[in-house]
């Protein structure tokens, strides 16, 4: 089952979240807090909405967190799914197409035309999934990101 995430949810997505920083070889880089993630699922104004996987009885399995985006090519709103998550012992279970499911549910309801989101290169069995479902590498297009003192700079703040 498919449900939209409550507050009390916040523990057990943020728990799922460092599961997923695990997986992806990365776990030091997963520093958000309950409070951080309270306040942006569920502050006044909410910035990210997310989505809960449940096994048969009711046990959360699994997360999609996703915020909307906009494309100036097309004029609307888009999802970008930021996490997707479905802990190793319930996968093969249809959890994870029910999560992509719902958000292409979303997009559709709201007339949203692109549903996005990245994956890392080596992780071929996620590929392999979301190509199953139809969704195409954008191979063409590099991502940047700037964090840390490259962003302090360009801002022209001084380093803390």
């Amino acid at each position: 089952m498919i449900r939209t995430a409550a507050p009390a949810d916040v523990p057990v997505i943020r728990a799922m979240v460092r599961e997923l920083a695990e997986y992806e070889r990365a776990p030091e880089h997963a520093r958000a807090t309950d409070e951080q993630l309270h306040s942006a699922l569920f502050g006044p104004h909410p910035a990210v909405f997310a989505l809960i996987a449940e096994d048969d009885g009711g046990a959360p399995v699994g997360f999609a967190l996703w915020f909307r985006n906009f494309s100036t090519w097309t004029g609307t709103h888009g999802v970008y799914l930021e996490d997707l998550f479905v802990r190793p012992e319930a996968r093969g279970a249809g959890h994870g197409k029910a999560l992509l499911s719902a958000l292409a549910e979303i997009c559709v309801e709201h007339g949203y035309e692109r549903f996005e989101w990245w994956v890392l290169d080596w992780n071929t069995p996620s590929i392999g999934f979301y190509q199953s479902l139809g969704a195409e590498p954008m191979d063409e297009w590099t991502v940047f990101r700037m964090s840390g003192e490259p962003l302090r700079a360009l801002a022209g703040v001084n380093a803390a």
